[in-house]
Parts: structure tokens; C-alpha cells; sequence
């Protein structure tokens, strides 16, 4: 493995077997061609012209769209999709800056129709004399995904209604047992973001990075079943680990990434560095003969 490693592979999607679809004048995300055909067909609720597919604009709301969309969900849940996946957590359609919110979707349907998600991903670290060290979470080995693979410090899905930091510190609790008044120095330095596909899902995801210095003498404790446990380990530890294996979830691989370039980990010198860091955020959708590996190649 490398870190370019970790970017392509979260960056595999071929938008090719994929149609958008548009509320109104606006995209809200990507439905694949064998799932449009097997369900989106016959739901009454989208019509398709030229490779597109539209949402009845008789629902001219967000609530009216929000309300027959999550009708028409709970009748595939009936039918067997999303399996253990459904949260009963709305996610906002508003696909990029500055879009309108358009609607809220359940969670576990938004890959299935190509919605940006994201979420807070937040890197808490530990200054000590012999360096940094970060607080790495082992997923429970119950959850539903990715059960007992390496984690961010604290994360979690962007719910609709709720603000990022606000959501950040609800998880903070949740997650780590981190008290709100520590939680809120955490800062926003970053995004990261990737096109990521799984079968007929796509994740075009953003995730917000943040970084919080916690105190030497403070340890996080898994509070809500989502954490199996938390150690501490030097930095170096964590970029090896990253670097060189799979033992981290996916996506949080780029997070770390992204902390290692802002805190002087990785040499500009590095051959890789530009491919790397321009890498950690694309998010423009990928043309369709646009070859990944090839684009976060450096150039001879």
C-alpha cells in the first residue's frame, strides 16, 4: 500500500454506469443504470428523458419531496433493500456550496442514489516530549460496517438540521466521552473529498477535518457501543500503519492523510506530495474517460 494507494482506492468510481438526477433545475445526485432500470422504472416518482432522470415536480416542496421519497423508501425497506444499513436519520439533499436544501433523505438510501454526504472527521493528538501522538478508536466489532477496522479519533454522519461543529460535539460525547466544553476547541481545518464507488452505490462524498489537542492527562472512553476501544500511538506509528496497510476504515485513511501534510510529516520533496495532496479533494465529479491513476500521477 501507499497513500496514493488509499486515494485511488477511494476514488474508483466510473460514472459511466451511472445517470443524474435532477429536483428541478438542480442535480442531486447519481442513480447506477441497473438500479434506475429494476427500481426506479416502475416508482411512479421519476421519469427519465435523455439519460436523466427527474423527480415529479409536482413535488414542489422539500417537505412534499421529502415525505413521498421516504414513503417509496420504507416500501423497498419492506421489500428487503438496506438489509441491517436503515438508521432512521435523515441526511440533507443539497448536493453542492451553495445548492438549496432540496429534501432529506434516509441515510441508508443516499448511496444508492449518488447524494453527497460527509460528515465531521476530527484527529485528536497529544503533544508529549518524545512528539505527537494521536488517539486511534477500534471500531466496535458489532457494527454493521466495517466492524473492527481502525477509525478517526471521532466521526460520524452530518444529519440534516444539525450544524457541522454542533455535530462534532454531540459525537465527541457519544463517541469518546469528551466533554462539550473540550470538544468545542476542536477546529476546522480542512476537507477531504472522493468519489467512491461499491457495486450500485456511489459516495461522492466531503468530509470536514478537524484537529483537537487534548490535554496529556485526558483519556477518551467509548460511551455509546460505537467504539471498541481507544489507544494512544505515537504518530509515526499512525502514518506507518496507514502508509503501509488496510487496517483503517476506507475514508478515514484520507483524513489522517490530510493531517500529515499540514503538520510537516511528509517531505515536499516527496515525489508523491503533489499528486497527494491535490488528490485528498476532489470533489468535481470525474469525467468519464478520466482514468484516476493516471490524474494523481505526476507528469514525467
Amino acid at each position: 500500500m501507499s497513500f496514493l494507494d488509499h486515494i485511488r482506492r477511494c476514488n474508483n468510481a466510473d460514472l459511466s454506469q451511472f445517470e443524474p438526477w435532477f429536483v428541478g433545475a438542480h442535480r442531486a445526485g447519481f442513480v447506477h443504470r441497473g438500479f434506475a432500470a429494476d427500481i426506479l422504472q416502475a416508482s411512479g416518482l421519476f421519469e427519465r428523458s435523455r439519460d436523466v432522470w427527474h423527480l415529479d415536480p409536482r413535488l414542489d416542496t422539500p417537505e412534499k419531496r421529502t415525505a413521498e421519497v421516504h414513503a417509496f423508501l420504507l416500501g423497498l425497506r419492506a421489500g428487503g433493500h438496506f438489509n441491517r444499513l436503515w438508521r432512521e436519520e435523515r441526511y440533507a439533499v443539497a448536493p453542492a456550496e451553495g445548492t438549496p436544501f432540496l429534501m432529506a433523505m434516509e441515510r441508508s438510501a443516499v448511496p444508492w442514489f449518488g447524494v453527497r454526504a460527509g460528515g465531521p472527521h476530527m484527529t485528536g493528538y497529544v503533544r508529549r516530549a518524545d512528539g505527537l501522538h494521536i488517539w486511534v478508536p477500534r471500531r466496535s466489532y458489532e457494527k454493521p460496517t466495517f466492524p473492527g477496522q481502525l477509525d478517526n479519533t471521532v466521526a460520524g454522519g452530518q444529519p440534516a438540521g444539525l450544524g457541522l461543529h454542533e455535530n462534532l460535539v454531540k459525537e465527541c460525547g457519544e463517541e469518546a466521552s469528551i466533554p462539550p466544553e473540550l470538544a468545542r476547541q476542536a477546529k476546522a481545518v480542512s476537507v477531504v473529498g472522493y468519489w467512491n464507488q461499491s457495486g450500485q452505490q456511489l459516495k461522492p462524498d466531503v468530509m470536514t477535518c478537524f484537529d483537537l489537542e487534548l490535554p496529556p492527562d485526558f483519556t477518551p472512553r467509548a460511551n455509546d457501543g460505537e467504539v471498541h476501544s481507544f489507544d494512544l500511538w505515537p504518530v509515526q506509528r499512525v502514518f506507518e500503519t496507514v502508509r503501509d496497510t488496510v487496517e483503517f476504515k476506507y475514508n478515514c485513511n484520507l483524513v489522517l492523510i490530510d493531517f500529515f501534510v499540514r503538520h510537516g510529516l511528509l517531505s515536499a520533496d516527496d515525489p508523491d506530495f503533489i499528486p497527494i495532496a491535490a488528490g485528498l479533494r476532489r470533489l468535481s465529479p470525474p469525467r468519464r474517460d478520466d482514468d484516476v491513476r493516471s490524474a494523481l500521477t505526476p507528469v514525467a
